[in-house]
């Protein structure tokens, strides 16, 4: 009998998950700081902050475009690179004047924050980074109105990180393949500039669409349309459909994925 209760105490005990085994993530708020600590110490050390924002998107997309856009990327980009890992995005940025209110802040649900907030909040979450053991600082970021101030804030930490093993990197493609690459692989598709627009267009609303429909309000594509800038949007969301939108996802994380290893190579 004791014997057989040894056998089984065995068995449930291999038969048991791994407790130790770090999770099937490139989030970082995935992991416990124990996993994420062991995971540094085997090589994976670089990490993407990935910058998103929250503003109104017309009356057809959700508030949290950019920040689920930037989350979903970042992953399939760290995915890509291998030893990578995925910061918290950055969902409180500079959006226009509070009072009165300016840009998107004009519509409700909009948050801003001051410049000087937002280059501090990526200089302190970089050196966090770096004292944790990760030596490349990844900023990929959404949106076109605070694309220097990355450059600026990478500039800068790299010029305190001189001598060290540490590096920033501001990978402006990934910016540049979501307008122009993407905007001109959608020309090739029948769909005009000013159908892809410059905010909630074909273009932007393809690629939630082919990320995560369920933020779309399809029933709002005309009303989006007809009434455009007055509610939020330059561009025609019309045309838009997921099959359009997976050809910006594939070229934001095609670009991006070479940009970042060619700054990695760079560096070493």
């Amino acid at each position: 009998m004791r014997r057989l209760l040894v056998l089984l105490s065995f068995a449930m005990l291999c038969s048991a998950p791994a407790a130790q085994a770090a999770p099937a993530s490139v989030f970082l708020e995935d992991f416990t700081w124990t996993e994420l600590r062991d995971a540094i110490q085997a090589g994976t050390t670089t990490i993407i902050v990935p910058i998103g924002g929250t503003e109104q998107n017309g009356p057809h997309m959700a508030l949290g475009k950019h920040n689920l856009r930037a989350r979903m990327l970042a992953g399939r980009i760290a995915t890509a690179l291998g030893r990578t890992v995925v910061a918290p995005v950055i969902a409180y940025v500079p959006e226009g004047r509070i009072a009165p209110p300016a840009a998107h802040m004009r519509f409700a649900g909009t948050i801003t924050i001051p410049d000087e907030a937002f280059r501090a909040t990526l200089d302190s979450a970089a050196r966090s980074f770096r004292q944790h053991g990760f030596k490349d600082v990844v900023f990929v970021g959404e949106h076109g109105g605070y694309q220097s101030q990355i450059k600026t804030v990478a500039e800068r930490l790299n010029r305190d990180w001189a001598g060290t093993p540490a590096r920033a990197h501001y990978i402006a493609e990934y910016y540049r393949s979501a307008q122009v690459d993407y905007a001109a692989a959608l020309r090739g598709q029948g769909i005009t500039q000013a159908q892809f627009g410059s905010h909630a267009g074909a273009g932007d609303t393809s690629l939630l669409l082919a990320l995560d429909a369920t933020m779309v309000r399809s029933d709002q594509l005309s009303r989006a349309a007809r009434e455009g800038l007055a509610v939020g949007v330059a561009g025609d969301p019309r045309p838009a459909s997921s099959a359009l939108g997976q050809i910006g996802v594939d070229l934001i994380v095609t670009q991006s994925v070479a940009a970042i290893r060619g700054a990695l190579a760079e560096r070493r």
